[in-house]
């Protein structure tokens, strides 16, 4: 079986979870998860980068410093994962949904103004197979109306917008570690601050309301619980196993994007014949080659397509069931305007598989399989 994702170890990951092991101290903020904090900050030239127990959690982290209150709306796409919306509605927010662009699979940045009220607080943007939304225009919609951007860049490291790299554009940006990610240590994130606005208090609340980060920088004689908070810090051997990663990360970034040409390239005859449609990556986006995706006629065919891979011990998958057709999307938000392409387009919507190390024999299987569906 050809699995449709395998976490990426780069072989030094036994030797840094070890030194972490051996440092005695395996809790938040350990050396790994200051050096993984660190490279970040520096590469992605961020004010300041703080490792997190998840995405989930950074963008939760993201609603308390932007004091999300309920009664607040919150814009979005409808295609995207419920921790998007789930860390706005925990803090009582409506969220609004906007339909998405069919080229990118991003929020239409010319939908969003429309979807503006007096209650309006934030937009948050998701960057869809880590392809940048159109944030110049989304900024310039934040800044005119007061608004604050937390971008959702789960499936962005590494990928930029007009050479700034996702993440670091909005007020708040947000990582995913996850498993399924181009960089993982199981289960974790990060957030990003492009200025000094938010560091202080986020650095409260990541360590469950207590200035306890302060007392560890020699800035108090003592810690003390000062606001609200929760425990938002990985394990520093999580972060081990991440640091193995980034010190090889353009490497990863290469094979990924390797990946990513060549189905591209070799799936082209069949989009120019009619049967599929492959990414579009906008000329001022550099992606990160975190997924590829092709999409069929319609959800039958996608659904044929799915069984005949598998039936060739190939895994492929779909995502996202839109937020706004979902029973809780139906409770916490509302869909703004029409559903033109988010159901639409999302039905489409097929994943190959896509991991660090993918071999070439896998992968020439996988297009010669996806041509044999087409011409059967």
């Amino acid at each position: 079986m050809i699995e449709f994702n395998v976490p990426p170890i780069v072989g030094t990951e036994e030797k840094f979870l070890k030194e972490s092991i051996l440092s005695h101290q395996i809790c938040g903020d350990g050396i790994f998860t200051k050096k993984c904090s660190e490279w970040m900050k520096e590469r992605f030239l961020a004010k300041e980068v703080l490792l997190t127990t998840s995405c989930t959690s950074a963008l939760e982290m993201a609603a308390l410093l932007i004091d999300i209150k309920p009664g607040d709306e919150v814009i979005m796409p409808s295609f995207t994962f419920v921790s998007t919306a789930n860390a706005f509605v925990l803090r009582g927010a409506k969220v609004v949904f906007v339909d998405i662009r069919p080229d990118t699979m991003n929020i239409d940045e010319n939908l969003i103004e429309d979807a503006i009220t007096q209650k309006t607080k934030a937009i948050v943007p998701v960057h869809y197979a880590g392809v940048s939304c159109e944030m110049d225009t989304i900024m310039k919609f934040a800044k005119k109306h007061n608004l604050k951007v937390v971008e959702d860049a789960a499936q962005g490291v590494m990928a930029k917008y007009k050479d700034k790299y996702l993440g670091t554009i909005g007020d708040i940006g947000c990582y995913s570690f996850h498993e399924t990610k181009n960089y993982s240590m199981g289960e974790g994130g990060a957030i990003v601050f492009k200025n000094d606005e938010y560091i202080d208090n986020a650095e409260i609340i990541r360590e469950k309301g207590t200035n306890r980060s302060k007392f560890y920088k020699g800035q108090i004689d003592k810690y003390t619980w000062v606001n609200y908070g929760s425990s938002y810090l990985p394990s520093d051997i999580n972060a081990a196993y991440l640091w193995a990663q980034l010190q090889v990360a353009d490497k990863i970034n290469e094979d990924r994007l390797s990946t990513w040409n060549f189905y591209n390239e070799n799936l082209k005859e069949l989009e120019d014949q009619g049967f599929i449609k492959r990414p579009f990556i906008p000329s001022e986006c550099k992606h990160n080659a975190h997924m590829y995706y092709i999409k069929a006629k319609d959800l039958e065919e996608r659904t044929q397509l799915i069984k005949y891979l598998k039936q060739n011990d190939i895994e492929a998958v779909f995502h996202y069931v839109p937020l706004h057709s979902a029973p809780a999307g139906k409770t916490f938000g509302r869909f703004n305007g029409e559903d033109k392409y988010t159901t639409k387009e999302s039905n489409r919507l097929l994943r190959l598989p896509m991991y660090y190390g993918l071999t070439q024999d896998k992968k020439e299987k996988i297009v010669k399989t996806i041509k044999s569906f087409y011409k059967n």
